[in-house]
């Protein structure tokens, strides 16, 4: 595993050959304006604001007083108005994303896991943001690492003429295909914003002294074979068979790759799938039980820009057309020859929930 000062030497390397920068360094927002993609002076407002809202959401996340947020205080008697109660971190999150985007200028619709329908924004935004504010804010107060996902959308110019509502939703309803770029920010021992923008997958690392995200992980490829796999296997045996014994397999070291397969589960999803994407392997839930909007649609689109894969069980995450904004499915992310293996023994999907709710 390479030391983060590798990748930072790295990071350099490939800045400096691009020509920019004087010291060799290269932030989030010259790497995307002046410097090695040039994605458009639109896309680079958008992601300011969207980077921005991130920091702030870091910093809440860090904050001593954040485990207040959610939680109804003793000394809160009946006199107390609803206004005055605090909010889960993750609706704050959600409000702050919110509140970049409208002062973008730039997004037309925001699609968000906090929100039951999509929020028209602004007429003339000519993009669509989908987002999860705060992935596994439930983990807060444990100290478990979090993380902010996006997905990126031209506006569809051809549903302008339509009502609000329905133009809203068939605007956040696109196929992954269609995205314009997508990304997460992991919130942990260091703040990273990973994106991908067509061409490559990219991670930039939050220099607080500066408050800058900085390129530490330039064009990053996901091994083609790992030798981790991610999951929750406490519900091994409400698995379907086909399942079972992949996991069986790998983990005895008598599957395709001849070295036994390691667990390594946070039950983070941004977190689990850094750590995917990074060593390779394979993160995943079998269960109807991730978002193919707002989580599954951004984050395969990451692991085909770092040449992984991103699918169902039985077939590729971008080429499914969503129908709903809350639609859920099994999600199974991570190098090629991983999934590919994974998909040969068919019966993966896990169709019953026994015990517990999804």
């Amino acid at each position: 595993m390479a030391s983060f000062s590798g990748l930072l030497a790295k990071a350099q390397m490939e800045v400096t050959a691009a020509g920019d920068g004087a010291n060799g360094i290269s932030s989030l927002m010259d790497y995307v304006g002046k410097g090695g993609l040039d994605v458009g002076d639109d896309l680079v407002v958008l992601l300011y604001h969207i980077q921005f809202a991130c920091k702030r959401i870091a910093a809440l996340v860090a904050s001593p007083f954040n485990s207040a947020l959610g939680k109804h205080s003793a000394l809160t008697g009946a006199a107390s108005s609803e206004r005055d109660k605090p909010k889960p971190l993750d609706l704050v999150a959600n409000e702050i994303i919110l509140s970049a985007l409208r002062n973008s200028g730039k997004v037309s619709v925001m699609a968000s896991e906090e929100d039951d329908a999509p929020i028209w924004v602004n007429g003339d935004g000519p993009f669509v943001v989908v987002l999860d504010p705060l992935d596994g804010s439930r983990n807060i107060d444990a100290s478990i690492p979090t993380g902010t996902i996006f997905g990126i959308y031209n506006r569809l110019p051809e549903l302008d003429n339509q009502p609000v509502e329905e133009k809203a939703l068939l605007n956040s309803l696109q196929s992954g295909t269609k995205l314009v770029a997508a990304g997460y920010v992991l919130y942990s021992s260091a703040t990273i914003l990973c994106a991908s923008f067509g061409s490559g997958t990219h991670a930039f690392t939050l220099d607080h002294s500066t408050g800058d995200f900085i390129l530490t992980h330039p064009s990053i490829r996901i091994p083609p074979r790992g030798q981790i796999y991610s999951v929750n296997d406490a519900r091994y045996f409400d698995w379907p068979e086909g399942l079972r014994q992949y996991i069986d397999t790998v983990r005895q070291g008598k599957g395709k790759y001849p070295k036994k397969y390691s667990a390594r589960y946070i039950c983070s999803l941004v977190a689990d799938f850094h750590r995917t994407l990074l060593y390779g392997g394979i993160a995943m839930n079998p269960r109807d039980h991730l978002r193919l909007v707002y989580e599954a649609n951004p984050l395969s689109f990451l692991a085909e820009q770092a040449g992984g894969k991103g699918s169902n069980g039985k077939s590729r995450i971008l080429s499914i057309q969503p129908v709903k904004l809350h639609q859920r499915l099994p999600l199974f992310l991570g190098s090629c020859e991983d999934i590919d293996e994974l998909e040969s023994y068919g019966d993966v999907q896990q169709k019953v929930n026994p015990g517990y709710e999804v």
